[in-house]
């Protein structure tokens, strides 16, 4: 995946001023940056939710722009909106997803079975949407943006309304994914969590790069902190 002199503007407010980053097939990144500093924006842009004011987004050599059907269906995105249909259940929201994938019927009862019982909602399944905790649905979430196997996952600060054993879980999803085969990119405010996740990570402030951490750094907890302390006052 690209992304290509990337900028974005809502009228006179500059969110994202002409980013460049790759990310390659199977790298786990984490975007730390401040309320404001156009982290969600940059996400929606590369799921096709928002498009650029001027640069492109490139992934397994299409432009996202030309065609975003296709590219949906390589995308997962996990947010802290949980994108569930509230008057369907558990099942009923996982079906209706997998078969805008496209899903064989065969195959989605299974799947459905399999990621309920992985996030922890099988005794659960048959129930309205809008009788679930928000942890529950944020857990409901996880399964939809699994339910079509995507070999990207975009994680928008995913473990917002996850109580502990919530948390544990999605972190054991996470754990057990081919890192070979799926690409994550997760915005958070959690230092320690998200260095410990990640093997690159990148603080944006102002729409902008501001620094990139791998290697040695990465492992140095401490060291990011101050790395990301120091980049946040700099560009308050």
């Amino acid at each position: 995946m690209s992304v290509e002199k990337l900028s974005k503007a809502f009228g006179t407010n500059i969110v994202l001023r002409n980013i460049d980053l790759s990310i390659e097939q199977g790298q786990f990144l984490t975007i730390f940056g401040p309320n404001g500093a156009g982290k969600t924006t940059l996400i929606k842009i590369i799921s096709t939710l928002v498009s650029p004011t001027s640069g492109r987004v490139m992934i397994d050599g299409i432009d996202i722009k030309e065609k975003p059907i296709e590219i949906r269906k390589k995308i997962g995105v996990i947010s802290h909106e949980t994108y569930l249909y509230h008057e369907l259940t558990a099942a009923e929201n996982l079906r209706f997803f997998g078969r805008m994938y496209g899903i064989e019927n065969n195959d989605i009862e299974a799947k459905i079975d399999d990621l309920l019982k992985q996030v922890g909602l099988s005794y659960r399944k048959n129930d309205r949407v809008r009788t679930f905790s928000r942890g529950m649905k944020q857990r409901l979430s996880i399964a939809r943006a699994l339910i079509h196997d995507p070999p990207i996952l975009l994680l928008d600060e995913p473990y917002t309304g996850l109580d502990q054993h919530a948390s544990a879980t999605f972190d054991r999803i996470l754990d057990s994914m081919n890192a070979h085969d799926k690409t994550r990119v997760l915005i958070s405010h959690d230092i320690e969590r998200g260095i410990s996740m990640c093997d690159r990570a990148v603080i944006l402030t102002n729409g902008n790069i501001a620094h990139e951490m791998s290697g040695s750094e990465i492992g140095d907890l401490q060291k990011c902190r101050a790395i990301y302390e120091r980049y946040v006052q700099e560009h308050a």
